[in-house]
């Protein structure tokens, strides 16, 4: 993953810990004792991480937290080989690292960030950025005309959903993996709200289609919303049933999981070829 620096007020020593995978020094931190209501979003790209409910005293110097925001965190192996490093799942800068099997909390898990790496959001306050997860199809198509949309400020496709790590667009296209072709959705909540994004998404592809989309068929062509928090959660089933008295939904409602990035050939795939979607197209039905 590609890292940039895109808050341009980071410190020297800020840069040191999200670029360069520094550590800040034990009991230091702005936010290791830190238990206000609200959500810690990340310092670099101001992408919701954290909910303030997971966070727990652990003890040991820096903020715990036993579970992350679905989709938000990328883990993998550390470069010392042995631990397990966490990143920002968007804009890839260095976390921190996670535990398991320490008995902190019932989830057995222990999140062990630097504080300089997130930002506090007071509940009740918008973050700068939020993201949702959107499977419609051809990921071309519904990336495509996401881009249109004002208050969307950037889009990634992806495979979510699925059993296999790591897949490739071959291994998604044979089924098997379980993965559905996601478009991640970047959008401003200052400018979009979440019921705005998921009434489009339902006005850009057949919602109705249970194989597939148009000529694509096949489970990884499948309709599905993977929210990141209850919000967006309540308003896509709030959604849904008003379009059951109307159609058959098809649409999948689930909680959100590892976002797997497609091959580089596959983003802006549209805009790259000058071609057009083939089964994507917007019709008014709210």
């Amino acid at each position: 993953m590609k890292k940039k620096i895109i808050n341009q007020e980071l410190s020297e020593f800020e840069r040191f810990v999200l670029f360069e995978k520094g550590t800040e020094p034990p009991f230091s931190g702005e936010y290791e004792n830190h238990f206000e209501k609200g959500i810690y979003v990340c310092k670099n790209c101001g992408i919701p991480l954290y909910n303030s409910s997971d966070k727990f005293h652990s003890g040991c110097g820096w903020p715990a937290f036993d579970d992350e925001i679905p989709g938000a965190i990328f883990k993998q192996i550390d470069r010392d080989g042995i631990r397990t490093e966490i990143v920002c799942a968007y804009c890839g800068v260095h976390l921190g690292h996670v535990f398991y099997g320490e008995g902190f909390t019932k989830k057995n898990v222990r999140h062990c960030v630097n504080s300089v790496s997130l930002k506090f959001i007071p509940e009740g306050q918008k973050p700068p950025i939020d993201r949702m997860f959107c499977a419609g199809g051809c990921f071309w198509g519904v990336e495509h005309l996401f881009k249109q949309l004002h208050g969307v400020v950037d889009t990634r496709v992806g495979y979510m959903g699925g059993r296999w790590p790591n897949p490739t667009y071959e291994q998604v296209c044979t089924g098997l993996t379980g993965h559905l072709e996601t478009v991640e959705v970047i959008f401003n909540p200052n400018l979009i709200d979440e019921e705005q994004l998921i009434k489009y998404f339902f006005e850009i592809h057949d919602f109705t289609q249970e194989d597939g989309q148009g000529p694509d068929i096949g489970e990884q062509y499948k309709s599905a919303i993977f929210y990141t928090n209850e919000r967006q959660k309540e308003i896509a089933e709030k959604i849904i049933e008003e379009l059951k008295k109307r159609y058959k939904v098809a649409t999948q409602l689930r909680k959100a999981s590892t976002f797997w990035v497609a091959e580089d050939y596959h983003q802006d795939y549209y805009e790259k070829t000058g071609k057009a979607p083939y089964c994507h197209y917007r019709r008014k039905i709210f």
